[in-house]
């Protein structure tokens, strides 16, 4: 049975207005087109929709019972129809976001935070993961934009400079190196130092200031979170390199000081990184684009 939707436009417009010339008013089309298409419906059909009347026309038995389905199916189109163009203005959709550790728990859910009261429409997703994977979420499709800092191979990949990363070198306030001013890097890297796992880019960063110094520092102890080194650092235990962002509480609380250390602090990015040749959701770019006019106010 081949019924289109122009003829039920039609049809609900006729049954509407109860007259042929006032739906070709309201569809902006000839009389003649309206009485083609009805015609058209009638026959497909096989029974007459209308009657008329003195007053007009009137809906038979089987257009009063055509009529609520043609209204579902004509008001679900004008769903579907709104649906998308809500996806392609970017007031709906979902977004992938993965974020290395560090910028995915002191950095990001502010930014996220702005960008949902810009539209809260669409569906956000944060994933916290080790540099290594969030660079294989994004070859692989599974993160539509990623916050992160080291970036070894950026082949593939948008970048975008994002906020300032400010490396520092932290303590207790208990710590003998407490007060001292301009303390040498080469004292500093025979102290204990607590660090993050392999493949931190934390700890990448800390290897390649010492590195590039010619020295190496003293590793103590090996933790798996910021929250684990920040506690040990506390107690006592050692000495660490860790972003500023991840220690406000700690500072403003007098748990944890930053030591003067000569050639620190180290100034980092954060970097927007997306993959390159790939087209973006409408929800993903207004992220993307969102966020190059956070980092503007942010800084």
């Amino acid at each position: 049975m081949d019924v289109s939707l122009r003829q039920l436009q039609v049809f609900r417009s006729v049954a509407r207005h109860r007259s042929f010339s006032r739906a070709a008013e309201d569809l902006v089309i000839s009389q003649p087109a309206v009485s083609a298409q009805i015609k058209s419906l009638e026959q497909v059909l096989g029974v007459p929709l209308f009657q008329r009347t003195g007053r007009g026309v009137e809906l038979t038995e089987a257009g009063r019972q055509l009529l609520p389905y043609a209204e579902r199916l004509l008001n679900l189109l004008d769903e579907a129809l709104a649906a998308v163009h809500e996806l392609r203005c970017a007031q709906r959709g979902q977004v992938r976001v993965a974020a290395s550790t560090t910028a995915g728990i002191y950095v990001v859910p502010k930014a996220l935070g702005a960008f949902h009261r810009a539209y809260p429409g669409v569906e956000l997703s944060l994933d916290v993961l080790n540099r290594f994977a969030v660079h294989q979420r994004l070859l692989a499709g599974d993160a539509d934009v990623a916050i992160m800092g080291l970036i070894e191979d950026p082949q593939d990949l948008e970048i975008e400079q994002f906020l300032p990363n400010e490396l520092v070198v932290i303590a207790s306030p208990r710590h003998h190196l407490a007060r001292r001013h301009q303390i040498p890097l080469d004292e500093i890297a025979r102290e204990p130092f607590l660090v993050r796992e392999i493949g931190s880019g934390t700890r990448a960063d800390m290897e390649r200031i010492f590195a590039e110094a010619g020295l190496s520092p003293r590793v103590a102890m090996e933790l798996r979170s910021n929250g684990a080194i920040k506690q040990a650092v506390a107690a006592d235990l050692g000495v660490a390199v860790m972003p500023r962002d991840a220690i406000g509480l700690e500072l403003e609380t007098g748990r944890l000081i930053v030591l003067d250390v000569q050639g620190f602090p180290v100034r980092r990015w954060w970097s927007l990184v997306r993959r390159a040749g790939r087209q973006p959701s409408a929800a993903a770019d207004a992220l993307w684009n969102f966020l190059l006019q956070y980092r503007l106010q942010a800084r």
